[in-house]
């Protein structure tokens, strides 16, 4: 499933809100801004289904985001709703102990020809990735994303988060050495 047919779906629920198109484009911003929102979804949540979940739940907070106030960047209005909706799905999964086995590697490297062995142990660090994800909370979680999955700098992190720089560097920090922790029995694995 692409995301454009997952568009097609938020477009059908968004054009029935009259009201919105006078004033937004919905149309383009989904064809603007989905792939972003689509690719942030599936990298967290590593499974079309669940991304497909997030993105449109992502489109319709940000119509009711739009109706209450004016957004003044839906990148970043939409890069947010997209990451913190992974992570609410990434915690429900993690609650429910239902990890999916045929997640996707987060980061793939161009060029790259790693063998089976080593592509098993990469969806298993992805999936182990996820699961640490989904234990932190909800502040170091998104920054930890808008950081390595967003390659986004602290100064943007900071003015998307509305807080200061030394807050999001504090809040990465936590979030690295806890995750560090929780995926230490991961990388005492692949030493042996």
């Amino acid at each position: 499933m692409k995301h454009t047919s997952v568009s097609t779906i938020i477009l059908s629920v968004v054009v029935q809100e009259e009201i919105c198109l006078q004033v937004i484009d919905w149309r383009l911003i989904v064809e603007k801004h989905g792939p972003a929102v689509w690719q942030t979804a599936y990298r967290l949540l590593g499974n079309r289904a669940d991304a497909a979940d997030c993105f449109q739940e992502t489109f319709i907070c940000a119509l009711k985001v739009s109706r209450r106030q004016r957004v003044r960047s839906f990148p970043a209005l939409l890069t947010r709703l997209a990451t913190v909706r992974a992570i609410d799905k990434l915690r429900q999964r993690f609650r429910r102990a239902q990890v999916c086995a045929d997640a996707v590697d987060l980061a793939i490297v161009p060029g790259a020809n790693p063998g089976p062995a080593q592509q098993a142990q990469t969806r298993e660090l992805a999936v182990r990735l996820r699961e640490a994800l989904g234990q932190l909370p909800p502040q170091e979680a998104e920054v930890f994303c808008l950081r390595y999955l967003n390659d986004m700098s602290y100064r943007q992190i900071a003015k998307e988060l509305g807080i200061r720089t030394n807050a999001a560097g504090v809040r990465l920090h936590r979030a690295r050495a806890k995750l560090r922790e929780l995926l230490k029995t991961v990388v005492v694995k692949e030493e042996k």
